[in-house]
This record gives structure tokens, sequence and C-alpha cells, in this order.
């Protein structure tokens, strides 16, 4: 288990350190063909947006796309995976015009779950993402049919690359806590903090609709929020309107028009 492990490390490793030359090259044709029209079809929070923020979501998956590789291990990578990453990279930033993941090198796709020595195959797989670190730091690894879920459900709370996304920003302050700095005005700070934990213990004793997931901790709870937040931001305003509006102010985006 442990070998295994390893060599799935450097087999991951080697995705990024390998092949240089190819991989630059492979970035100038990294967007699909027709990616707009996977956009329309498959991706709702793109659906909802005007004319002009359609460009500018464009316009920010081709630079993703440009910018990281997105390999597969053990399934075939196909344009509306990377359209799916893409928007998954673009929907939590898309309130900030200049942000850039420079956290992040490459995504790796998992035909599924995988376990935590990075193994897709056995009986002990329960991991939908990851967001990598040591040895793995700038890496994320998805689970391909978990991608793909978070997209054609659109009547849940839950996106598993949106929740990995937000990790990476609620890492770009030097760790991942819950506690998003750079998304954070200080003077909100102490009024997030006691509503995760009041939220949390609410979760605890059962009395709330968020994913019972998002009471592990307060990394685990703001990643868990934001995909509700994305996914469901109307039932989010009329179920949680203060976790609703702190959110908007975070991502900077006021999708049902609850923020004045």
């Amino acid at each position: 288990m442990v070998l295994f492990g390893l060599i799935m490390i450097g087999l991951i490793l080697s995705l990024y350190f390998v092949n240089m030359y190819s991989r630059r090259k492979g970035r100038k044709t990294a967007v699909p063909e027709g990616y707009q029209s996977l956009l329309e079809e498959h991706v709702r929070y793109y659906q909802q947006l005007t004319p002009a923020d359609k460009t500018r979501f464009e316009s920010m998956v081709q630079r993703f796309l440009k910018r990281t590789s997105i390999e597969g291990v053990g399934t075939e990578v196909e344009p509306l995976d990377r359209v799916l990453v893409a928007a998954s990279a673009i929907i939590p930033i898309f309130g900030f015009k200049d942000w850039e993941y420079f956290n992040l090198t490459n995504v790796i796709l998992y035909p599924d779950t995988f376990d935590e020595t990075y193994q897709y195959e056995g009986n002990r797989r329960n991991i939908l993402g990851m967001v990598g670190s040591g040895a793995l730091n700038g890496q994320m690894i998805l689970s391909r049919s978990a991608l793909r879920e978070g997209f054609s459900n659109t009547t849940d709370k839950n996106n598993t690359a949106i929740h990995e996304f937000v990790h990476l920003l609620d890492k770009t302050d030097g760790s991942i806590d819950g506690f998003p700095t750079k998304l954070l005005d200080h003077s909100y700070s102490i009024p997030w903090m006691k509503l995760v934990h009041q939220t949390i213990q609410q979760i605890s004793e059962g009395h709330t609709d968020i994913n019972p997931y998002a009471a592990m901790n307060e990394a685990e709870f703001f990643a868990v929020i934001s995909e509700y937040f994305f996914e469901r931001p109307d039932l989010l305003a009329e179920k949680h309107p203060e976790l609703y509006e702190m959110l908007a102010r975070m991502f900077r985006q006021d999708p049902v028009g609850k923020v004045g």
C-alpha cells in the first residue's frame, strides 16, 4: 500500500516535471474548439450570466486553460472535462477581475474516487478531490465522475470541483483554515468566525440542511457552504440569510440580489 502510494506520487509529479516542452506546446491548444457551446449546455452558472459577463467568463476560462495543465491518470481527459475544470475554477473568482491561481500548476483527473494512498481501485476509496501539499504542492486531484456530477445535478447543493478551488482560495493566505483573509475584510473577520462556529454547532445538532461534512472543521465548512452558495444561492439566501450575505461580500457576487 505504501509502495503503491509512493509510485502514484511519483507518477503525479512526473506529469508536471517530465516532457516540459510538450506541455508548453499543448497549452497553446488547451482551449477546446466550441468550448462556448459546452459552457452553454453544461454550466448553469454561465447560462444565467448577461452577454457581457459571458464574454468575460469565456476570457477567464481561456486564460485558465492556457496556464494550467489538465491531465488524466487512468482516464482520458475530454474537452468537456477541460471546460468543467475551468468553469469550477472561474466561478468562485468571477467577482475578482484580476485573480489568478498562482498556487496551482496542474489538475490531475482520476476516473472515480480514490484513497489516501492515491489508489483508484479497491474498496477503501472515499476521496472525491484534494488540493496537494508538500511534494504535491501546486497540484489538484479530482474524480472525473464527481466533476461531471457536480454540473449535471442542478438541484443539489454539491460541486466537488468548486469545493476544491475554494480550498485553493483559502490557501492563498498560507493555510487552508476556513478564514480566507484575502477575501474577508478585517471588520468582518470576527462576525464570520462567530457565524461559522454557531452554524457548525447547529449542523452537529442536526438542525440545518447543510451537508454534515461541513462540521468537520472550519476549512471544510467554508468549502461546503461555498458549494451551497454557488449551486443553490436562492435556497441559501432563504434559509441562511446571514451566511448568504457574508459569502456574497467575500466572493463579491450577489446572484439573487439580496445584498445592498
